[in-house]
């Protein structure tokens, strides 16, 4: 596996008689494995942390593990292996509080939208989490606001866009307040004005970010660190600045010389034919 050479932040020393005295990872995953119960072994030995702040991105080709491990994270799917997220171990008394501090972003909304109106899918997370009324409707309100889909408050969420529904449950985990937003494949089956949508909303993001994709220069432009994956194993783990990432992603995706330019923007690829899909999300 390739390391990360550089790019390493600095835990902030706690100040005197401060507890605790150490700052927890975001997620801490060590030893982490899944097997589908028809055998498919999804993740072989997952050793990755990931500190406060940080926006990650995991590539990689479809059946790599990127969507198995964010699940992993909450709880989704019972990995075997430690899991750490926001300094709680992963075990059934802590997941309530987990899932409120991870927020999951699905690559489908319409298996995270279940309620009759785009009010009530916002406000299920925050009602779960023993607030007042009063609290539930600020948060639900201010989410709304965020995404700038006050307006759908009262509208049936599977009546809506794709794009529209992915801001919904962007809505619905960002009123958990959660201190970790992840992502699997945000900018699938979306046209290039939803994309743009996407990535604006991300980048606005002060939270730690994980996002599972497939897309390297989304990867790129949204995140500071790029962990390739590839049959359930971390295959390299670099800052997105990488003078190797190219041929690191080439090699992941079993590209030719032509895209490893295509795959991480590199220049001099746009003059030699060809064009990507995801070119529009450059813009």
């Amino acid at each position: 596996m390739v390391g990360r050479h550089g790019g390493h932040r600095q835990h902030r020393r706690a100040r005197a008689y401060q507890e605790p005295a150490a700052v927890s990872a975001a997620i801490l995953a060590e030893g982490v494995e899944f097997t589908y119960p028809d055998g498919t072994h999804a993740l072989r030995g997952i050793d990755l942390g990931i500190e406060a702040g940080e926006k990650v991105a995991i590539v990689g080709p479809n059946g790599a593990g990127k969507s198995t491990f964010l699940f992993a994270l909450n709880g989704l799917v019972e990995a075997k292996g430690k899991i750490e997220v926001s300094g709680l171990a992963l075990k059934k008394e802590n997941l309530k509080l987990i899932r409120s501090k991870y927020g999951l972003v699905f690559q489908n909304p319409d298996d995270q939208l279940f309620c009759p109106t785009v009010r009530e899918d916002v406000a299920f997370g925050p009602q779960n989490l023993d607030l007042s009324q009063n609290e539930v409707d600020a948060r639900v309100a201010r989410s709304l606001d965020a995404l700038g889909i006050a307006g759908y408050a009262d509208r049936s969420s599977h009546h809506l866009s794709v794009g529209e529904k992915k801001k919904v449950a962007i809505a619905a985990v960002l009123a958990l307040e959660p201190e970790i937003f992840a992502f699997d494949e945000p900018l699938a089956n979306l046209d290039p004005r939803g994309q743009l949508d996407m990535l604006r909303i991300i980048e606005g993001l002060e939270q730690t970010v994980l996002i599972a994709t497939h897309d390297l220069l989304v990867a790129k432009r949204l995140c500071d660190r790029i962990v390739g994956f590839r049959d359930g194993r971390i295959v390299f783990d670099v800052p997105a600045a990488d003078e190797r990432l190219p041929s690191l992603a080439a090699d992941l995706f079993g590209a030719d010389a032509f895209w490893r330019c295509k795959l991480c923007g590199e220049p001099g690829a746009s003059d030699r034919g060809g064009s990507n899909p995801q070119d529009d999300t450059q813009r």
